[in-house]
């Protein structure tokens, strides 16, 4: 009979089956459309030999438990759980060399519909361009009429007009206001609850799929309609305890 354990290890490697699945699917895709087929965190692009190595992996590693279950090795699911833990918590280092879990509910659509021309707005973009611009050119007055005065106006020599003395300008009273305080920005507002307990659910939720608590805080920040990462950050370090709790009994 399957201990906890045994059954927490074979759902764990159902869904990197299914996740890698997905990676092969998208193997052949370009890297643009790659990127935007999930909302991945930041990583190193699987190749396809890679791909298929891991699931030839965890097929061998899920065989190797159902067999142990059938002997009745309740211990051998437990010592692979401490493996995993000490390698996280000791010998392992932060790489992006891995392959992030896929779902199949995240996928993104590649080719959204482009917005429809109506046939009214295409014959009217179709009469502009047809249509010649229209030059709108000022009005000139008419010359003055040749009359005497005119042209003994005209025959007097320019008198060269005298420069203004510039004025002094007045001394500036120092000013005694006081300095205007920035008005608050509406983005550094506190998370609504409803935003605390999304965050709160989805870092169970992540948990419970084998992800590290550093990783946390940048894939749910990255979610749609979560708060910003320095909020995220600080609903993880403020409700730790309820998250652990809350991804063992998930």
């Amino acid at each position: 009979m399957a201990t906890q354990a045994d059954q927490r290890l074979l759902d764990l490697l159902e869904r990197w089956l299914e996740s890698l699945e997905l990676h092969i699917k998208y193997s052949s895709l370009d890297d643009d459309s790659y990127w935007k087929i999930q909302p991945w965190s930041e990583h190193q692009r699987p190749n396809l030999w890679i791909l298929n190595i891991a699931k030839q992996k965890t097929l061998a590693l899920r065989a190797l438990i159902q067999e142990r279950v059938k002997i009745g090795d309740p211990k051998f699911s437990d010592a692979l759980e401490l493996m995993s833990f000490l390698a996280n918590l000791v010998g392992a280092e932060h790489l992006e060399r891995f392959i992030p879990v896929a779902e199949a509910q995240n996928e993104r659509p590649l080719n959204p519909a482009a917005p429809e021309i109506t046939a009214r707005n295409a014959a009217v973009t179709a009469t502009a361009t047809r249509e010649m611009p229209k030059f709108s050119g000022a009005k000139r007055a008419p010359p003055p009429a040749a009359t005497a005065h005119v042209a003994r106006t005209e025959r007097k020599p320019a008198v060269a007009a005298k420069p203004p003395v510039p004025a002094k300008p007045a001394a500036k009273a120092p000013s005694k206001q006081p300095p205007k305080k920035p008005a608050p920005h509406p983005e550094h507002a506190a998370p609504s609850h409803e935003a605390r307990d999304q965050v709160i659910a989805d870092a169970a939720r992540l948990v419970k799929w084998g992800r590290k608590w550093y990783e946390l805080a940048e894939l749910i920040a990255r979610m749609a309609g979560r708060p910003a990462l320095p909020d995220v950050r600080r609903i993880l370090k403020e409700n730790k305890a309820a998250i652990e709790k809350k991804a063992e009994n998930a």
